[in-house]
């Protein structure tokens, strides 16, 4: 079942950011853009590659009005030790989201039941709490800051221009489309 256009269910998580502890709520992510960017756990192999990329892209993020989340089933003691521990870690200023019951991968659709982890699923959330973009893959793939960046960026353009349409590989500035019957088939 399509994620689009599902609004995110009311959650209150613990989150390690800033070297202190705190609560993330829904209304936290109101009137702002926001990406999820699920992970399977803290201490494994392709995950702090992801977070690190991350974590090198967030001033831009932050630039567009755009906070990022980072989530996995661990608790936020564990995201603490794994910050404490890793050089690789530490580099990260965006909230570490807490989900030891799973609530939040569920909400999104990313548990893996039967292991008690999240899929790899990135997850952007328009001001109204709304999903307008999303993509789940294997856990054995790490995906790319740069191109969620320019998901976010495109996401939100055509929020702003409701009658226009971004082609593959758009970026700012570039050229968009006006949909209409004498563009279909023929670009």
């Amino acid at each position: 079942m399509s994620q689009i256009n599902k609004e995110v269910s009311d959650f209150a998580v613990q989150a390690f950011v800033g070297g202190e502890f705190k609560e993330v709520k829904k209304e936290d992510i109101l009137g702002k853009w926001s990406v999820f960017f699920f992970y399977p756990a803290d201490f494994t192999f392709v995950c702090p590659t992801e977070l690190e990329d991350l974590a090198n892209k967030y001033e831009d993020f932050q630039k567009i009005g755009c906070e990022i989340y980072s989530v996995s089933c661990d608790t936020h003691f564990v995201h603490k030790a794994w910050h404490d521990a890793s050089k690789t870690i530490k580099k990260i200023n965006y909230p570490m989201l807490a989900d030891p019951t799973g609530a939040l991968a569920r909400d999104f659709d990313v548990m893996i039941e039967a292991d008690g982890l999240a899929e790899r699923g990135s997850f952007i959330v328009n001001p109204e709490g709304k999903i307008v973009a999303y993509e789940v893959i294997a856990g054995n793939v790490g995906r790319n800051a740069d191109e969620l960046f320019r998901r976010v960026q495109a996401s939100q353009f055509v929020a702003e221009h409701g009658d226009q349409v971004c082609p593959a590989k758009w970026q700012p500035g570039a050229e968009t489309l006006k949909p209409s019957l004498d563009l279909v088939g023929l670009i």
